[in-house]
């Protein structure tokens, strides 16, 4: 299985809204997310992974705020409010939504 970024932001671009579900696979969801200006983002169920895949800012986290660039990990639990901000216009990100309702407790 192999999705590509300028094809998954090409078939983002024919729809409204900011991201579009790719790919699922058991409790695994596959996401594009490209949103424009402002990331009105509200806390997930599930846990939750962004892989940046272009543009640069600033990822606020539970209170922590970094900054983030093309190929960036970053992990988000369930229930955690996070946004993007200050990012270019070039930003999009894969996310990857996995596990039970309320996160994995480790």
């Amino acid at each position: 299985m192999k999705i590509d970024p300028k094809e998954a932001l090409e078939k983002l671009s024919q729809q409204q809204g900011p991201f579009m579900t790719l790919f699922n696979h058991g409790t695994l969801e596959v996401e594009i997310y490209q949103p424009e200006k402002v990331d009105l983002q509200q806390p997930h169920t599930r846990d939750e992974v962004y892989v940046v895949i272009s543009g640069t800012g600033e990822f606020l986290n539970g209170g922590v705020r970094t900054n983030f660039g093309p190929g960036d990990f970053l992990f988000v639990p369930a229930g955690v409010e996070h946004r993007f901000e200050n990012f270019t216009d070039d930003f999009s990100t894969w996310v990857l939504f996995y596990g039970p309702e309320g996160g994995e407790q480790n």
